[in-house]
């Protein structure tokens, strides 16, 4: 658990994104259940094998760490260490915002893996990306690569 870091993000990812934060009234949207519907497949994988987690998700301009970690299930809050930085302008932002959060804790070298699913957000071939399906959010295939990285 030490050396590997989760970088979350949630719309596309723990639910899917036509429940995204920017489209729909938040509080509405919890009160309906329609939102983190994913969010217990990883619950599930993180008590089995728990990792350090980043979360990258574009919430962390509306919400603070601790009102995204209310948010989640306590397998994955528990396990939540911070949140990416300020928005990287330029090419592959979230790519760059994970390299500038690794670098500035001394983390450059230790293993990491982003659930996300906007491609467009990383270099073409990062094999660091598990890539999720944005209208179906986190699925087996999405667990079963995580978990193998994750059992290494």
């Amino acid at each position: 658990m030490k050396n590997k870091i989760l970088f979350l993000d949630f719309d596309g990812v723990l639910h899917p994104d036509r429940y995204s934060l920017s489209s729909h009234d938040p509080d509405r949207v919890f009160r309906n259940n329609e939102i983190f519907s994913q969010a217990p497949v990883l619950a599930g994988l993180m008590t089995e094998f728990p990792c350090q987690i980043v979360i990258s998700s574009s919430w962390r301009f509306s919400y603070n760490l601790d009102e995204m970690k209310e948010k989640l299930p306590k397998a994955i809050s528990k396990n939540v260490i911070g949140v990416t930085g300020d928005a990287y302008i330029g090419p592959y932002p979230r790519f760059n915002e994970i390299k500038e959060y690794l670098l500035s804790r001394n983390k450059s070298l230790y293993g990491w893996r982003a659930l996300d699913d906007s491609k467009i957000e990383f270099p073409n071939g990062c094999t660091d990306l598990i890539l999720c399906d944005p209208n179906t959010g986190l699925a087996s295939k999405q667990i079963q690569e995580l978990k193998k990285w994750l059992q290494k």
